[in-house]
């Protein structure tokens, strides 16, 4: 855990100086270059304050990952008329190319055939819509692929 980083991403995140956070818990400059660069670290108190300065909780204070919080913002804001501009595969294939090419090369009918079943008995037997169907699934793959 790089203590230090994660108070620099969040500082730098909510748009404070050094000067601006030194100035509202009273203590230097310095001393807040110092938490950034792992030098020294806040104590219990100090760092109680950060978190409510920086409207986190202390927890995730410490434990900040600017690349999980940036994608939890970027879920949250994103509204259902986006969501359906986007063409997924193209974006998520840039990260894993086998998306850009799998459909040349795989039985697509076979595979869509058992995901609708799939898909309609989590739907009759539970009452789910569609989307929440798809997730369910998407979920137990995700599961199923970390055993």
């Amino acid at each position: 855990m790089n203590i230090g980083n994660n108070l620099y991403n969040v500082r730098k995140k909510v748009g404070l100086s050094q000067e601006d956070v030194a100035g509202k818990l009273g203590v230097s400059r310095q001393t807040i270059s110092n938490w950034e660069l792992n030098e020294s670290l806040p104590d219990i108190f100090q760092a109680s304050k950060l978190a409510k300065l920086y409207h986190l909780s202390l927890d995730d204070l410490l434990n900040y990952d600017i690349d999980i919080k940036e994608l939890e913002k970027i879920i949250n804001e994103t509204n259902d008329k986006l969501i359906d501009k986007v063409n997924w595969t193209k974006v998520w294939s840039k990260k894993y190319p086998i998306l850009a090419k799998y459909s040349s090369e795989v039985d697509i009918n076979k595979y869509a055939k058992a995901i609708r079943y799939l898909l309609e008995d989590l739907k009759s037997n539970y009452h789910y819509s569609e989307l929440d169907a798809v997730l369910v699934l998407k979920d137990i793959l995700a599961h199923e692929m970390k055993k």
